[in-house]
């Protein structure tokens, strides 16, 4: 018989007594005779992207890419190191922080972390367990989905970083806490797990760091979809107890919380891929040239791969102890990473890249000339019908779209008090233009 005991997972105290070299105390007693849910896993028929849409959209309208990829990226905690992050960008008001919250109430709520704004000692205080003898808090995050409900603290991102990126198992961190006597006493933080981690914030500026760690996007903000919001919003508030006991009681969404937890019930550690070689021809397809981004975007793309093989464990392959994705998770997953690829790629908040299509680009061709913010500013208010604070298409639009190459900036030739922006796409097609009319002279 084939010896497994090296491929069991470690408990935490092992983990930490391997890390430190010293026994932890107030061990918990395990019970031995936990009793299992066992889910009667024949009800369930394999599901695609079209039936979560359908569900979602129960209490969710439109914003069609948003919901599924949100409900994956919270599936994905249950996965062993394919937890997919998020980072939801858009002005107030436009249901950043809905989406995810309306979604998360599928989920057990044992393994869903809420939280607000809160500093990087705060938050290992809270979640963790402090350990007098190694003097160290224990902060176990497997199999949870952390919601930050507005932006962490800039020193919690930083020091996450590591965790957002998967780089260890296990990850070590110093904090200061201040000790009886008012001095500095310095504790080591151990985060074991990945969890999936979404946060909703109304700034549209990342540091690059954090931008790259995560999948950015915006809630949608047609008319169409803020119409169907408000008609949803009353019938939800004209009785709500009515409006949730008619969601609670859909079969198909009582059947989806059902798969959920006999997802988590089924405690996947490892899931394979059949067919690498069609990821990559899928990936490579609309690349011109590889840039260092890519080998993020790709490690996005193989966990929607798996998170779409976990949702239909059931009807996958097994391969030993490990579920295998074919051929239609990889197609399932190119089509989602379609949706949103070309924000990711120009590493924007796909509100600000639909800002740049709708307003920046219509104006410039409406003029055919550099814009000043005056002109941007009415142009928005016509596109969208509100108007777009000066502060935040200097401070921050503006810079975040001439980083991604897509403007550029010079004085007005008339008024050297102004700033021109010119789309850089209308100057390469004009570029383009030039040369063509050059070799078509030679």
């Amino acid at each position: 018989m084939k010896n497994i005991s090296n491929d069991v997972p470690k408990s935490f105290d092992e983990l930490i007594k391997e890390e430190f070299g010293v026994e932890t105390t107030n061990k918990k007693l395990e019970n031995t005779e936990q009793n299992e849910v066992e889910y009667d896993v024949t009800k369930f028929k394999p599901i695609a992207n079209e039936d979560l849409v359908k569900i979602l959209g129960l209490t969710i309208k439109r914003d069609e890419s948003n919901k599924v990829i949100t409900f994956l990226a919270q599936l994905s905690a249950y996965t062993e190191d394919s937890q997919i992050n998020i980072s939801f960008n858009a002005p107030s008001s436009t249901g950043k922080s809905f989406i995810p919250l309306e979604i998360v109430s599928l989920f057990p709520e044992e393994d869903v972390i809420k939280l607000g704004n809160c500093s990087p000692t705060a938050f290992y205080h809270e979640q963790g367990e402090y350990d007098k003898v190694t003097n160290t808090i224990k902060v176990d995050l497997s199999r949870k989905i952390l919601i930050f409900l507005d932006q962490p603290s800039t020193q919690l991102l930083e020091r996450t970083r590591s965790l957002l990126s998967h780089d260890e198992k296990i990850i070590k961190a110093k904090i200061t806490d201040k000790n009886q006597k008012g001095g500095n006493r310095t504790k080591t933080v151990a985060i074991k797990g990945f969890p999936a981690v979404i946060f909703c914030t109304a700034g549209l500026r990342l540091d690059e760091q954090e931008a790259t760690r995560f999948l950015l996007l915006s809630p949608e903000i047609t008319y169409e979809k803020i119409r169907e919001a408000i008609y949803e919003k009353i019938k939800k508030e004209a009785d709500s107890k009515s409006y949730k006991e008619s969601a609670e009681k859909d079969p198909d969404r009582t059947l989806l919380k059902e798969r959920i937890l006999a997802i988590k019930a089924a405690d996947i550690k490892e899931i394979k891929i059949s067919k690498p070689g069609l990821i990559r021809e899928l990936f490579f397809k609309n690349i011109k040239q590889p840039k260092p981004r890519h080998q993020r975007d790709i490690a996005r793309v193989i966990s929607l791969i798996k998170v779409l093989a976990l949702l239909n464990l059931w009807f996958r392959e097994k391969d030993d102890e490990a579920i295998v994705a074919n051929e239609d998770d990889i197609n399932e997953a190119f089509k989602i990473w379609e949706t949103i690829s070309e924000s990711q790629e120009l590493n924007l908040p796909p509100y600000v890249l639909n800002l740049y299509k709708d307003v920046i680009l219509m104006a410039y061709q409406e003029v055919k000339r550099g814009l000043n913010r005056q002109e941007i500013m009415k142009k928005h208010f016509e596109v969208y019908g509100r108007f777009l604070p000066d502060w935040q298409l200097r401070q921050w639009i503006i810079p975040m779209l001439e980083t991604s190459g897509l403007i550029t900036q010079e004085t007005d030739t008339l008024d050297k008090r102004r700033i021109l922006i010119t789309p850089t796409s209308e100057i390469n097609s004009e570029l383009d233009g030039v040369v063509e009319e050059i070799f078509a002279a030679k």
